[in-house]
């Protein structure tokens, strides 16, 4: 049973951009990044998901956003 090379393609974009957002957030919070650090990093994982899928620079902060918010608040809170 042969697949359509797109699904495939995009099958493997999202895998890869769960690893990155995964490998991210698992250096954020146990890593030895800083803050200002930290989100660079979400802003360097933002453009890998932005050169993965053109356009989707929304969906990013609408789903990836608030969980790396989240992570850095609980490593570096601000009280």
């Amino acid at each position: 049973m042969s697949k359509d090379p797109e699904i495939i393609l995009e099958n493997k974009k999202i895998r890869t951009l769960r690893i990155l957002v995964d490998s991210a957030s698992l250096l954020i919070s146990r890593g030895d990044l800083s803050r200002e650090e930290s989100w660079e990093m979400v802003e360097k994982v933002k453009q890998w998901a932005v050169i993965l899928f053109p356009g989707k620079e929304d969906t990013f902060d609408l789903i990836y956003l608030p969980r790396f918010r989240r992570i850095i608040e609980e490593r570096f809170p601000l009280h």
